[in-house]
C-alpha cells in the first residue's frame, strides 16, 4: 500500500507471466499454488498471465475451465509455436504493471520463490533474479548449461548475470525499456545487464519436472545459446579476423621453411602429400566454422530487418481491452 501526496492509498499491482506448451499434467499444480503465494500477500493486486503456445494436449481447455473460475487469470492463445523467447516476451509486453514475474509452468521454478522476490523489490532492487546454483536435473545437462553461461559471461561485452534462466521479478522500468527496444528476437537475459538495472540475486535449488517432458531440445538450446553470444558479443567474429592473420603468417613461415629446405637438401627432400593433404583439410574446417559464425550474425541481423511480430494471438480470455 502506498500513501500518494493527497493522503489517497493505492496498492501495487503485480503480473505473474508464465508460457505454456503441453503442460496439462502441472498447469492446475501451477496455477493453485501461484494463487495460494499471491493470497498470501493481500497487499497488492495481482493477475496471471499464461500464454499458451498451441498446445497439442489439454492445456488450453484447462487454461479456460480455470479462467471461468478466476478472472485474474487471463490467457493467451498463439495460432502456433512461437517458441518459448519470443511467446513469454510477448507475454511480458502486455502487461502495465508495476511489477512482472517471469515464472515456467512446468514447476521447475518454484511459484514459493514470488514472495521472496516481492520482499527484495520493495526495498529497492529492479530486478530480483533467481540464480540456479544447483539442480536436480541430468548432471551432464547441467554441466552444459554452466559451461555455456561461463562462456557468454566470458564474451559478452556486458556483465551477463550466470546461472540464470530468467527467472525472477522486474520492475516495471525494465518492462518498458523491453517496450522501447521492440526487438522481434530478444535475449532477455543480457537486456536486464545491457540497461544496467539494480540486480539483487536468489540462489535456488531447481527440482526436476514432475510431470510431462521438456519441449526443449538440442535445436532449441543451441538457438537460445547463439542468441546470447550474437547478440552481446564480437568476439567470434574478431577471433576469425585475428586467427586468419596469425594462421597466414604461420602458413609464410613454413612455406619459406620448406623452400630453405628444399634448396639444402634438394635430392634427398621429398615433402609428400601427407602434409598438403592435412593443411588443406585443416584450413577448410576453420574457415567452415568461421562462416558458420558470421552466418549466425547475418541470420540475426535478417531477424531484425524483417521486424516480424513476436506472436501472432489466436485469442484472449479474461482481457477487459485489446492488446498493444
Amino acid at each position: 500500500m502506498i500513501e500518494g501526496s493527497e493522503g489517497i492509498s493505492w496498492r501495487r499491482k503485480i503480473s505473474i507471466v508464465s508460457g505454456a506448451f503441453n503442460e496439462a499434467g502441472n498447469i492446475e499444480e501451477f496455477f493453485s499454488r501461484v494463487v495460494a503465494v499471491m493470497d498470501a500477500n493481500p497487499r497488492y493486486d495481482w493477475e496471471l498471465l499464461v500464454i499458451d503456445n498451441a498446445s497439442s494436449d489439454s492445456t488450453p481447455s484447462l487454461l479456460r475451465r480455470l479462467a471461468e473460475k478466476e478472472s485474474r487469470l487471463k490467457v493467451i492463445l498463439n495460432r502456433r509455436n512461437f517458441g518459448h523467447i519470443r511467446s513469454g516476451y510477448h507475454a511480458m509486453l502486455q502487461t502495465d504493471s508495476d511489477a512482472v514475474v517471469l515464472i515456467c509452468s512446468d514447476l521447475q521454478d518454484p511459484p514459493e520463490m514470488i514472495a521472496q522476490f516481492l520482499e527484495l523489490w520493495e526495498k529497492g532492487g529492479q530486478a530480483v533474479v533467481a540464480v540456479k546454483e544447483a539442480s536436480e536435473e541430468s548432471p551432464v545437462l547441467f554441466f552444459i548449461r554452466r559451461f555455456y553461461y561461463r562462456l557468454v559471461y566470458r564474451l559478452a561485452d556486458i556483465e551477463i548475470i550466470q546461472n540464470f534462466t530468467g527467472f525472477g521479478l522486474y520492475d516495471r522500468a525494465i518492462i518498458k525499456y523491453c517496450r522501447d527496444c521492440q526487438d522481434p528476437y530478444p535475449y532477455f537475459r543480457g537486456m536486464i545487464s545491457e540497461m544496467g538495472a539494480s540486480v539483487k540475486k536468489v540462489s535456488y535449488l531447481q527440482p526436476a519436472r514432475k510431470q510431462g517432458i521438456t519441449s526443449n531440445n538440442f535445436y532449441t538450446l543451441y538457438d537460445l545459446a547463439m542468441l546470447g553470444i550474437t547478440s552481446h558479443s564480437k568476439v567470434p567474429l574478431r577471433l576469425a579476423t585475428m586467427l586468419g592473420f596469425a594462421m597466414s603468417f604461420f602458413s609464410l613461415f613454413v612455406a619459406v621453411g620448406y623452400l630453405i629446405y628444399k634448396l639444402m637438401f634438394w635430392n634427398d627432400f621429398s615433402a609428400g602429400i601427407a602434409p598438403v593433404v592435412i593443411g588443406l583439410f585443416l584450413f577448410s574446417s576453420v574457415q567452415l566454422f568461421f562462416i558458420g559464425i558470421l552466418g549466425e550474425y547475418i541470420g540475426a541481423i535478417h531477424t531484425q530487418v524483417l521486424r516480424r511480430p513476436l506472436v501472432v494471438e489466436k485469442e484472449r480470455i479474461n482481457f477487459s481491452s485489446p492488446g498493444r
